[in-house]
């Protein structure tokens, strides 16, 4: 066998036991009554691998409401990134709502991700805007 297959055969199989891994880690965070969760990724660089990154609302709905997930998504994720010290990129206001003087991320999402976190997996379908520190990335509403 070519070594270029044999290592993308290994490293296919390195990502679903990782993937397994993950969603025994949720089920364990949910079982154990942890409730300050929050989102995260080490997709770093590969093109493939961001398209996907996602996915993970998809894996999350499996133990958490889509009201939960959406809440890990954002709020609980902006209260540890707030916690970061020196290291929090944001240290000048309050993080994860809309408010003066916040820093807030805003997606106009086609529907209500409260409901169904599901159409937060395909940005390019359901998410009309994506504004991030101010500057608009991503606007289908025009």
């Amino acid at each position: 066998m070519h070594p270029a297959v044999a290592g993308a055969e290994g490293a296919g199989a390195k990502s679903l036991a990782v993937q397994a891994g993950a969603r025994n880690q949720m089920k364990l965070i949910k079982d154990h009554g942890i409730e300050k969760v929050a989102f995260s990724t080490d997709i770093i660089g590969d093109p493939v691998a961001l398209t996907r990154q996602n996915d993970e609302f998809k894996y999350r709905l499996e133990v958490w409401s889509d009201h939960e997930v959406v809440v890990q998504a954002t709020s609980k994720t902006a209260e540890l990134l707030a916690l970061s010290g020196k290291l929090n990129p944001y240290p000048a206001g309050p993080l994860g709502v809309i408010a003066e003087g916040a820093y807030a991320d805003i997606l106009l999402v086609d529907g209500n991700p409260v409901a169904d976190a599901t159409l937060l997996v395909d940005y390019t379908e359901n998410i009309d805007l994506i504004m991030k520190d101010g500057v608009i990335y991503k606007n289908t509403l025009e």
